[in-house]
């Protein structure tokens, strides 16, 4: 009976670890579509925000873009990517993405977001 119960706790904890180890997260890989959209993001936008999963955005004020939650939902952020994403922020730049690129990066960010 001993046996049985030492299997079973074992099977439970290597379940458990596949487990924590098979989700989303930091550490994660990321598929070849969501490193490009990083890569692109961190490349246009990481001078100033955060484009991981964690850490500080170099400039104070600018959000992370883990934290941009319903600002991605709305159903034209694509296309204001691809349009010329602009602001009010007199020091951020003026942005245009290709369809597809606009595409991956939406993807990407919605990926990163935490949860509240």
């Amino acid at each position: 009976m001993r046996g049985l119960k030492m299997r079973a706790l074992t099977q439970l904890a290597w379940l458990t670890l596949l487990l924590l180890g098979a989700g989303s997260g930091p550490g994660h890989a990321l598929d070849p579509e969501h490193q490009r959209a990083k890569t692109m993001l961190g490349e246009l936008c990481g001078r100033c925000h955060a484009v991981g999963e964690t850490g500080k955005s170099p400039e104070p004020l600018a959000p992370p873009f883990r934290t941009f939650g319903e600002k991605l939902y709305d159903t034209d952020f694509a296309q204001r990517l691809q349009d010329g994403l602009t602001t009010i922020h007199k020091d951020m730049p003026t942005f245009r993405f290709s369809r597809d690129d606009a595409a991956a990066a939406v993807n990407y960010l919605k990926s990163i977001q935490k949860s509240k």
